[in-house]
Formats: C-alpha cells, structure tokens, sequence
C-alpha cells in the first residue's frame, strides 16, 4: 500500500528546501528532516489543489541494502505505518517530512524499525 499522490514529495528543489530550512531528528536507524511546507515549490508539479497537507518522502540507500526488493519493502512498511497512524486530524500540519534510513542490518526487525520510527514522529510532534 504506497502513499496517495497527494502526500508525496517530488522535485529536486522541494529536497534542496528541506535540506536548507529543515528541524533534524536523529535516531540509531534513521534520521528525520521536517520543514515547513512550500507549496509554491510543487506549483511547477501541476498539482492542482496544492495545499499546505502534510508530505513525506522515505529515502533508503544502497548502503542499507544492495536489492532493491528488500529497499522497496522497507519503505512498505513505512508507508503502511503512516497510513494508519495519521489520522485526517494530523494531515493538516503544514509540514514536510524525509526520512533517511542509516546504514545497518536491520532488514529482518520490522519491529525495532517500526519503534523507532514512531519515536521520531512523537519526537518531532508530528503526532501526539
């Protein structure tokens, strides 16, 4: 189950501004860039109702694995936290969000990834 289109992020630029404007958040798994939304950044995307919604995008590296099989299913399991534990009520936060898996061999524990990542959403106060 990937993210809906609408809480995607794309384009060079949207990563160059959340590089540039972003709270970090560090974690031993992964790190956390959040950033105030831009939306006239995504204009040049022809996105027609382009608000301030809350967007994530999951960056996984090589380093964290060679096979794009277990990459794709790492960020599976992230996308299907996201879905559901955001609820409509949070959705609004005008906020971006680039979540940087580290480099480790933690592929097999779903669980200790799954821990981590919610506890970087509630250090972040993306959710309460």
């Amino acid at each position: 189950m990937a993210l809906p289109k609408n809480m995607r992020l794309k384009g060079h630029r949207t990563f160059n501004y959340i590089h540039k404007n972003s709270t970090t958040y560090h974690g031993k798994l992964m790190t956390f860039k959040v950033a105030r939304s831009n939306p006239a950044i995504l204009l040049t995307h022809k996105s027609i109702n382009v608000s301030n919604n809350f967007r994530v995008a999951i960056a996984i590296s090589k380093k964290v694995s060679k096979k794009a099989v277990e990459r794709n299913k790492l960020r599976r399991i992230l996308q299907e936290w996201l879905l559901t534990n955001i609820q409509k009520i949070n959705n609004h936060k005008p906020y971006w969000l680039l979540v940087n898996l580290k480099f480790g061999d933690f592929c097999n524990d779903k669980n200790r990834l799954l821990e981590e990542f919610q506890n970087l959403m509630f250090k972040s106060r993306l959710i309460k």
